[in-house]
């Protein structure tokens, strides 16, 4: 494969560059200890699931939303 400068990547086709994005992807999975989680975002989601633990009546499961929008 060539050098992936922006211009060489642009020259992919639509099917090449989703390709490369999920190998980059995979590449990134296989060692997710690696991947540094900001301070903020850690926050961010602790705020979410307290939340969520003192309203869990309010939040409607994965399943039952999809259903809702199909």
């Amino acid at each position: 494969m060539e050098s992936l400068l922006p211009s060489n990547v642009l020259e992919l086709s639509i099917s090449e560059r989703i390709q490369l994005v999920q190998d980059i992807w995979d590449s990134i999975a296989i060692a997710p200890e690696e991947v540094e989680i900001p301070e903020s975002q850690k926050q961010e989601l602790s705020r979410r699931l307290e939340q969520y633990e003192q309203n869990r009546d309010r939040f409607s499961k994965w399943e039952d939303f999809k259903q809702k929008f199909k």
